[in-house]
């Protein structure tokens, strides 16, 4: 077809219809595509079932031969329950782009199995109230046909219980319309859990470092067996319900005047080897110069280290950054970086650390208590570290005033104090070696000094990076409990729900209540509001509850 412009018709009406046509098609493209990741994922998901199903039989028949082969089980599972989560994502996101189609056939996947409630778990019934009038005339004469029961798998602590909603039905004597109480909303499709189950689901897998299939050992035991797929798709479904917030909070942290940043390793799960990711994050935290926004802290994750990522995550962000001196950031504060350039600011604990293992007092007497080889101590490094502990007590003396507060008294009592360090630094240097291992840390600060002195100038500005730091402790931890991801869309999982739980952390929410209150809430909130869901703005339905009812 000719798409030249002579070709195009000159009627207005003709270029609206013709652009009509072109987005029509445009949207069944993207639709057709959708689907066909779906299917992808679908059939990678159940390809990992299968292989999971094969290595427990082997192992069933042939027993245990090594410690390797129970670490491949679990390798396995956590693969499955990462490419089962992100089929749940690809399905959903599929249901959207064929709604916005015409000519585009629906995908829904094939039922996962799932195990019946057990009977011996108790049933609580909850009855909508019923219609008092009839839809189509109005009629008040109704009699009841029957009901629709949703069961759902709902837990309170150590405690399970099925609840079965019921929606009665009711016909009309003067028209026999049929009348129902609407169905409730649910935060994921299918409905088989409630918002209490599906946050503790969640909670444990990224807040506490379970993974699931630890987890569905465990309410084997208390009697609730739970499929390990079935959990995966509420993982995939709670990921996608909680986008909407998660993006709340992106945009939250980077309005932020000043950022703390950070990053740290991932291991994820890659043929034949344990590839090393990135997790990054950036935290805003303004309690320090009596800011009023809420602290929050986003997530990012990368396969890799290279500069490209930190620059995507930032490229709308100009303000200041408190961050260590990785190169990748380099470009961010160019002079000609658009929207502007970003301000650098330095970590002075950091730059501390290298001294303070030279000048480690305490524990070189307990090595030699323990008739252990002692370190050997610097008296430049103990000056050093006693210059900047002096103005790190001044940091503390001021820490939550205003910035104006806070930067009269850097000028008057700490300017003295970090232009004599940069005299002695620049002193010590000319008398060491190029390659001792004070000049290198000397060199550290030296060559970065207006990065480590803008603190001076700007009150917003901390001495120290220990936010970012301090955001990223959960991640070490988890380390050591699941070892790796599963994949690196579960990266990007993993890095979405840190975003939530971290941010909830910060502001004194329970993470876990909290997400189960949102879950329960989200798919009948009104979008317009859902600010009102983020961790520093929420509040309980059932505390909110006697304002609305006055």
């Amino acid at each position: 077809m000719d798409r030249s412009p002579k070709a195009l018709p000159d009627d207005v009406a003709a270029l609206k219809a013709a652009l009509a046509v072109a987005e029509a098609n445009g949207l069944e493209l993207a639709a057709e595509l959708t689907v066909a990741r779906a299917k992808a994922s679908e059939d990678m998901a159940l390809i990992a079932a299968q292989k999971l199903r094969i290595a427990k039989l082997e192992r069933q028949i042939y027993g245990q031969k090594s410690e390797r082969s129970e670490r491949l089980i679990e390798q396995l599972a956590l693969t499955f329950e990462e490419l089962a989560a992100s089929a749940t994502e690809d399905e959903l996101a599929a249901e959207t782009a064929v709604a916005k189609a015409t000519n585009v056939r629906a995908f829904t996947r094939r039922a996962a199995e799932r195990d019946t409630f057990p009977d011996h778990l108790p049933r609580e019934r909850v009855v909508l109230d019923p219609p008092t009038a009839c839809e189509c005339c109005g009629g008040a004469r109704l009699r009841k046909l029957g009901e629709d029961v949703t069961r759902t798998l709902e837990t309170s602590p150590r405690r399970w219980k099925v609840i079965e909603t019921v929606r009665e039905k009711f016909s009309c004597r003067d028209c026999e319309k049929i009348s129902q109480t609407p169905a409730p909303f649910h935060a994921i499709p299918r409905a088989w859990a409630g918002p209490g189950l599906l946050a503790m689901i969640v909670f444990e897998k990224f807040g506490q470092h379970q993974p699931l299939n630890r987890q569905a050992e465990r309410y084997a035991l208390e009697g609730a067996p739970i499929a390990l797929s079935t959990m995966a798709d509420a993982v995939g479904a709670v990921c996608a319900a909680l986008d909407p917030l998660r993006r709340l909070v992106e945009a939250h942290v980077l309005a932020a005047d000043r950022l703390h940043g950070d990053d740290t390793t991932v291991p994820v799960l890659a043929k034949g080897k344990t590839a090393a990711g990135r997790l990054w994050t950036y935290v805003r935290d303004d309690k320090p110069f009596s800011g009023a926004g809420p602290p929050a802290a986003i997530f990012s994750y990368s396969p890799d280290r290279r500069g490209e990522h930190p620059q995507a995550h930032l490229a709308g962000y100009a303000g200041i950054l408190q961050a260590d001196a990785y190169d990748g950031y380099d470009k961010l504060y160019l002079p000609d970086r658009k929207p502007d350039p970003i301000r650098e600011a330095a970590c002075w604990v950091h730059a501390r650390r290298p001294f303070f293992a030279m000048a480690d007092i305490e524990e070189n007497t307990r090595r030699k208590a323990a008739g252990k080889k002692e370190i050997p101590l610097s008296p430049i490094a103990v000056e050093v570290v006693r210059r900047i502990d002096a103005l790190l007590a001044i940091e503390r003396a001021i820490n939550g005033k205003p910035p104006e507060e806070r930067s009269a008294v850097r000028q008057s009592a700490s300017r003295p104090l970090v232009d004599d360090l940069q005299s002695y630094l620049r002193e010590q240097v000319a008398k060491l070696s190029r390659g001792h291992d004070l000049a290198k840390a000397s060199q550290y600060m030296l060559k970065r000094w207006p990065a480590f002195i803008l603190f001076l100038e700007d009150g917003r500005v901390c001495m120290s990076n220990n936010a970012a730091e301090r955001s990223l402790r959960g991640v070490a931890l988890g380390r050591k409990s699941w070892m790796f991801c599963g994949s690196d869309r579960g990266g990007h999982r993993a890095a979405a729900m840190y975003s939530l739980i971290v941010t909830a952390k910060m502001n004194g929410v329970d993470p876990q209540a909290w997400l189960a209150d949102v879950l329960a809430r989200i798919a009948g909130h009104p979008a317009h509001r859902l600010d009102e869901l983020l961790p520093w703005n929420w509040q309980l339905q059932t505390r909110s509850a006697p304002a609305q009812a006055a």
